[in-house]
C-alpha cells in the first residue's frame, strides 16, 4: 500500500536501493550492503529480492544476512550473466531496483526453538543459509546445538572468511568445513560434504536440517540422511536456484504443485513428494 494515496503498490514496479559496500569475495562472488531509498526492507529469514537494473534486466538474489542486522541488508552475487555481470561493476552510491522481500516458504525460526538444528551447506548454498544460521547465532539461548556443515569445491572459491573463523572458535556452535580438492593452502578435511555428516554429534534423527547447495549435492545429502534414519519431516531444502520472476507468472520454478518462488524457496522434503534425483 502506497503511503502517499492509499493505493495498493504494483508487485511489478521496484523501488530504489542504495550500495552502501561492495567487496569481491572471490573470483565469482560479489558481496553488497544495500539500504531500500523508500522504506527499510522488512524481511525474513529465507526471503529474496529481485535486483533489476534498467535496461539490462532483474535476476532473483537471496538475502544473506540476518533480519537481526541494524544498517541495511546484504547480498552475495555470482557473475553468471548479464545482470550479475553489471552488478560486479557497481559501487558505493550506485542505484538498483528491489521488488520484494519475496517467499512465502521461509525457515521455520519459531517452529525450530529449543531444538537442534543442522545446516549442510554446499558453496554459494551458504547464502540463503548464512541468514538463518546468523539470526539463530543473535538468538542462541532459543535454540538447541546448532551445527554448520560447509563443502567448497576448492579453497580459493571459498567466502566470508572472517566469518567462518569466527565460527571455528565458537564453543556454543559445531563448525566443520571440508573442500573437494586440497591444495597446499588447505589444512582441513578434503571430500564431498557428506564427509561431514558421520561425524556431526547431534542426534540427527530428532534433528532438524538444512540443506542448500548445488543440485547433484541434494541427492547425496538426502541419500546419506535417509541412510541415518532422518524423517523427511524434519528436512528442509531451500530451492532458490530454480527462481526467475519472483511472483509466480512466469512457470520456471515449478515442482509438481508448487511455485518455489511464492510457496518457497524453503520446503519441507516431505512436501514436495519427489525423488531426491528429481530436486
Amino acid at each position: 500500500m502506497c503511503e502517499c494515496c492509499g493505493t495498493e503498490k504494483s508487485i511489478y514496479l521496484p523501488q530504489m536501493a542504495t550500495v552502501n559496500k561492495t567487496r569481491l569475495m572471490n573470483g565469482t562472488e560479489m558481496y553488497l550492503n544495500l539500504s531500500t531509498d523508500e522504506q527499510p526492507l522488512d524481511y525474513k529469514p529465507g526471503q529474496f529480492v529481485e535486483v533489476s537494473v534498467a535496461g539490462i534486466g532483474e535476476a532473483p538474489i537471496s538475502i544473506s544476512s540476518s533480519p537481526t542486522q541494524k544498517g541495511g541488508f546484504e547480498l552475495v552475487v555470482r557473475r553468471i550473466g548479464n545482470v550479475t555481470n553489471y552488478i560486479h561493476n557497481m559501487k558505493k552510491g550506485d542505484k538498483v531496483g528491489i521488488r520484494g522481500p519475496y517467499g512465502k516458504g521461509m525457515y521455520p525460526v519459531e517452529e525450530t526453538k529449543g531444538q537442534d538444528l543442522v545446516f549442510i551447506c554446499g558453496g554459494i548454498g551458504l547464502v540463503p543459509q548464512r541468514s538463518f544460521i546468523n539470526y539463530v547465532l543473535d538468538n542462541r539461548s532459543d535454540y538447541g546445538d546448532v551445527t554448520i556443515l560447509l563443502g567448497t569445491k576448492c579453497h580459493t572459491q571459498r567466502f566470508f572468511h572472517s566469518e567462518l573463523e569466527a565460527w571455528t572458535k565458537r564453543d556454543d556452535i559445531h563448525f566443520m568445513e571440508t573442500v573437494d580438492q586440497a591444495n597446499d593452502c588447505w589444512n582441513g578435511n578434503v571430500g564431498v560434504v557428506t564427509t561431514l555428516i558421520p561425524k556431526i554429534e547431534s542426534e540427527l534423527a530428532s534433528a532438524k536440517i538444512f540443506v542448500c547447495g548445488p543440485p547433484i549435492m541434494y541427492k547425496f545429502v538426502l541419500m546419506a540422511l535417509e541412510e541415518d534414519k532422518v524423517p523427511q519431516d524434519n528436512i528442509y531444502l531451500n530451492l532458490e536456484r530454480k527462481m526467475k520472476c519472483g511472483i509466480g507468472k512466469c512457470g520456471h520454478c515449478q515442482i509438481n504443485n508448487y511455485y518455489v518462488c511464492v510457496d518457497g524457496p524453503v520446503f519441507k522434503y516431505s512436501d514436495l513428494g519427489i525423488a531426491p534425483e528429481a530436486i
